[in-house]
């Protein structure tokens, strides 16, 4: 036990402090859990067996119906038509955010539904007049508040069902089985409501105004000191030189925007544009970096762009956009220099906004984190290739963008399918969510070489490394001696008050660690810790899986914040602040929920 209390401790201080991928951290547990058999109980056959297991196979099912629902544009249909409804009313378009972002997110994995929904938001937002920081927020609690409607709303909820049943399987007593798909349904409703009149009211109040309502992202960046024209002179020794061989070295950790020639305006790609006498550079660098490069070349100052519109006048190409690191990207764990960003896409990168903090200069050897916005300057092309890569969330919505509508009725239809056949115990959520895959390849919903792209492997290596975790937990004995300590609340608290601190508790520990990776550490406490003070195991589980679920208070506890940080400007006492109290409300929502429709004791 003191081998897998230690190494669930390590693996608390890696996740919290992101020293790796949270899926290199899983995998690495997984490892040690096998390699330190004699104490941790973990066969290999155990130790490997998450990637075998039902949860995983369904997580990776869903992921890839999730892509073939987006391919068809429905999501943005829904989200066009709230567009259309909602108009220059804030009420109406916080109501719209909800309404879309939940009830779709009970039906589709919610995390790619924010990632469908923030460019569409963010331009209701500016249309309507509004700050996207009203609104980014709430998309993402809505979505995780529709996440609890049914068992596929989350991979977190597929997990625990899979935990549970196995738990149920080795202690029948328990009287714990498989969640079916809308077996907590009627408390998903209660809870999204309630959220959702939090967020109508005391929410959009606690909410800051962090972007401007004039979308002006040279404004928002703080971009102006950081922005200059310079021209270039007669004796300057830049003549004749390419851009790339005059400031391309990066320790001056310059880009040059553009360059202006007797009214003509050439931007990317510049590298081997030749430098000629009275050019205009616009620059990207810092004060000092400046003031010595115009010392050393003889370079006069034309002036500084204060706002978007002057740094680009006339709607000119190319253009300004917020680009948002999703978790799966190939940029995640690199550099923009070790990427090569800029060469593939021929785009300048203005700023670095990572975890809150804004990077104006000498960010290209900054590690890039899951949530991470770049602020690029890119021409239309470029631009086309980054909306249409699922390593980046463009934090604007392009009409280019071409969808298989004619495919929408076959993927309403076999998501209904995937839906029904385990809700009439047909057919398990595992094989209905693979049949769900070959349909849509059988029906061209989805190209066969786009399976593989469609699934986040990072969260399927994710849940294959910690579900040895929860078998460890189990095996030595650890779950009920923490069972135990827990239930001896008993007490002085009745069992409905035990249950409420383990809602508490498992909220707590996902703000800081993967939700996925609470449920296998929950759960099997929780059921222990019911079995002792002989209460409802059931109503404990789902007081687990509700919590993980829905983890409001930090930017880093659920995913589908870490995608709303960057475009709302939020810091991180924002999540605190307007989280904390609906994490709150919720725990004793949940709990009398569960304790009115299942009941705490046996």
């Amino acid at each position: 036990m003191l081998v897998v209390f230690a190494l669930i401790l390590l693996a608390l201080v890696l996740f919290a402090t992101e020293r790796f991928p949270i899926d290199v951290t899983a995998i690495l547990l997984m490892v040690l859990l096998m390699v330190l058999e004699p104490w941790t109980q973990i066969t290999p056959q155990e130790g490997i067996s998450g990637f075998a297991n039902p949860a995983t196979i369904t997580v990776l099912a869903m992921l890839i119906l999730s892509t073939g629902i987006n391919r068809t544009g429905i999501v943005q249909l829904f989200g066009r038509k709230m567009a259309a409804f909602a108009g220059d009313d804030r009420r109406k378009q916080l109501a719209a955010t909800i309404g879309v972002a939940g009830p779709v997110s009970g039906v589709i994995n919610n995390t790619p539904v924010v990632a469908i929904l923030v460019p569409i938001i963010a331009d209701l937002a500016h249309e309507g007049k509004t700050s996207p920081s009203k609104l980014l927020m709430p998309l993402s609690f809505a979505s995780m508040l529709g996440g609890t409607l049914t068992l596929i709303g989350t991979s977190t909820n597929i997990l625990a069902s899979d935990i549970t049943a196995q738990i149920g399987a080795e202690s029948p007593e328990l009287g714990l089985h498989a969640f079916g798909m809308f077996e907590f349904t009627k408390l998903g409703v209660v809870v999204f409501a309630v959220g959702a009149v939090y967020l109508m009211t005391v929410g959009v109040r606690l909410l800051p105004e962090r972007v401007p309502v004039d979308e002006d992202l040279v404004e928002e960046y703080a971009l102006q000191e950081y922005l200059a024209d310079v021209v270039v002179p007669a004796n300057s020794s830049l003549l004749g030189q390419t851009v790339e061989e005059a400031l391309g070295d990066d320790e001056l950790d310059i880009d040059v925007l553009q360059l202006i020639r007797n009214g003509e305006r050439f931007s990317e790609p510049l590298a081997r544009k030749e430098i000629h006498k009275s050019d205009t550079l616009r620059l990207r660098t810092n004060r000092q970096t400046l003031e010595r490069i115009m010392d050393a070349e003889g370079l006069a100052l034309a002036g500084r762009p204060r706002t978007e519109d002057e740094l680009h006048p006339d709607d000119e190409e190319p253009v300004l956009v917020e680009v948002v690191i999703p978790s799966g990207s190939f940029l995640v764990g690199e550099t923009l220099s070790s990427s090569a960003f800029r060469q593939r896409y021929d785009a300048n990168v203005l700023a670095f906004r990572t975890r809150g903090d804004v990077v104006r200069d000498r960010f290209e050897d900054i590690k890039v984190r899951v949530g991470d916005t770049l602020l690029v300057q890119a021409p239309p092309d470029s631009l086309s290739r980054l909306v249409g890569n699922e390593d980046f969330i463009v934090a604007h919505e392009f009409d280019e963008v071409t969808y298989r509508s004619e495919k929408i009725p076959f993927a309403v239809l076999i998501i209904a399918g995937v839906v029904a056949l385990p809700a009439l115990d047909v057919l398990p959520i595992v094989v209905s969510a693979l049949a769900g895959v070959v349909a849509m390849v059988f029906t061209g919903v989805l190209k066969p070489t786009e399976l593989y792209s469609s699934v986040e492997w990072n969260v399927i290596f994710l849940l294959a490394g910690v579900i040895p975790l929860g078998i460890a937990l189990q095996q030595t004995g650890a779950a009920d001696l923490l069972g135990d300590a827990v239930a001896s609340t008993a007490a002085f608290l009745p069992a409905i008050g035990v249950l409420w601190v383990f809602y508490l508790a498992t909220g707590l520990l996902t703000s800081v660690i993967s939700n996925n990776a609470s449920v296998v550490l929950m759960i099997p406490v929780a059921a222990s810790a019911a079995q002792s003070i002989g209460a409802n195991a059931f109503a404990f589980v789902l007081a687990v899986t509700f919590a993980a679920s829905t983890a409001f208070m930090t930017p880093v506890g659920y995913q589908t914040n870490l995608f709303v940080y960057g475009p709302g400007g939020y810091t991180f006492s924002d999540f605190i602040r307007v989280g904390a109290p609906l994490q709150l409300l919720l725990s004793v929502v949940t709990v009398l929920g569960i304790a009115f429709f299942w009941g705490v004791r046996v």
